[in-house]
């Protein structure tokens, strides 16, 4: 049973203890939402009715403005059940803390007449005009996840100004904030992992989109944005990049953890058609032994980094060029480590651990299909970073 939201923030404990009650449900529903590849509406209505959409939203807008390592064990303990689930919550929910950089009139569009509002994505660019008062952006993005459940969406956009740039990242990229009624959904998520995401496709064809409904990527990197987030609150001083991208890693470390739980329930009770009892097999006992330990060391970092980066914030400062680099290449080796640590796990749930009665193959999936999101990177991230130890200069902005 999700436990409703009151007029108090909870407890990180108590918030963290929600989502974990929630696991049992996740496993039960997630063929279901495979088969529907989408989530379902009763699983966003329990995550709203648990408040965890509220964990990065201000407090002036009916949030919590809890840290973000609270977003990140919730995540992590959602992913356990269904990685989609995870995954899903971790993009709607870190637009909250987006959405707080912005202009505060773009907030009070959106939460203004309902506070639970949510907001899709993706950040990949289409084009954008300028027109008096604002801007006309046209494309098609691919990736949307969870947009069936939102009534409003960021979507990439670089503004043609009739100049020309090396990249977009040179060039004057923003994000736009558009209601519903100004985009198309088309569907197109048929695919091999995260299934239940319900990624589909956006597009945009002109609408006009008002100057305070755009927000600057140079501001979120640079962090000089306009913001309506109190300034007092440390929360939204923590570098945009750093959050963003352990939200499109982290659902991994619950899928390789839900992965475990299953194994152990399975593998401790397993006798193969040779008669041989899977707990006597060297090779399962040891990939479960690594995978635990994997686990571990993972969050373990995860929350030391994120310890650090509080610090900073509530100095109001920015970690150092090396911190963020370390941080970005330790988050971004996430998805491909869990894969790795997964694999050995599938192989020794013998052939009884390919059906889709047993859930193996569902985890194993979710987790290869994150590391083709191209902010799971770890190899660019850690040849830039390598370069700059051995003094080039750095080639990535988003840190």
């Amino acid at each position: 049973m999700v436990t409703p939201i009151t007029s108090d923030v909870p407890t990180p404990k108590d918030v963290v203890s929600r989502a974990r009650a929630m696991i049992p449900t996740l496993i039960e529903r997630a063929p279901k939402q495979q088969a529907h590849r989408r989530i379902l509406d009763e699983t966003i209505a329990d995550l709203k009715a648990a408040g965890f959409f509220k964990i990065l939203q201000p407090k002036r807008w009916g949030g919590w403005e809890l840290q973000p390592r609270t977003f990140f064990d919730v995540q992590a303990a959602l992913a356990e059940g269904d990685v989609s689930v995870g995954w899903v919550f971790g993009i709607l929910g870190v637009h909250s803390f987006h959405l707080a950089l912005f202009d505060d009139k773009a907030a009070e569009d959106v939460w203004g007449k309902d506070n639970t509002a949510l907001i899709a994505s993706p950040y990949s660019p289409g084009k954008a005009v300028p027109a008096e008062g604002g801007y006309r952006l046209t494309g098609r993005w691919r990736f949307s996840s969870g947009t069936e459940h939102c009534d409003w969406i960021f979507l990439g956009g670089v503004v043609d100004h009739g100049d020309t740039h090396d990249s977009f990242l040179t060039a004057d990229f923003r994000t736009f904030l558009l209601p519903r009624s100004d985009y198309q959904i088309i569907d197109t998520w048929k695919v091999v992992g995260l299934k239940g995401t319900g990624s589909q496709d956006i597009v945009v064809d002109g609408a006009f989109v008002p100057e305070h409904r755009t927000h600057l990527m140079k501001d979120a990197t640079e962090g000089t944005n306009p913001g309506s987030a109190p300034t007092e609150s440390a929360l939204y001083r923590y570098p945009y990049w750093q959050i963003f991208l352990r939200a499109v890693s982290t659902a991994a470390i619950g899928g390789l953890q839900g992965m475990v739980n299953a194994f152990i329930d399975y593998g401790s009770k397993r006798v193969s058609v040779t008669g041989a009892k899977t707990v006597f097999n060297p090779e399962a006992t040891l990939a479960l032994a690594e995978a635990r330990a994997g686990i571990d060391e993972m969050r373990a970092t995860l929350r030391r980094n994120f310890t650090r980066m509080a610090e900073y914030a509530e100095a109001g400062t920015k970690p150092p060029l090396d911190d963020r680099m370390l941080f970005k290449f330790q988050c971004t080796s996430v998805v491909k480590r869990c894969a790795t640590l997964a694999l050995p796990l599938f192989e020794a749930a013998g052939g009884s651990g390919i059906f889709e009665t047993q859930p193996f193959g569902r985890y194993y999936t979710d987790i290869v299909a994150m590391g083709n999101h191209v902010a799971n990177d770890f190899r660019s991230a850690g040849r830039n970073w390598g370069g700059v130890m051995m003094g080039l200069e750095s080639q990535d902005t988003l840190l």
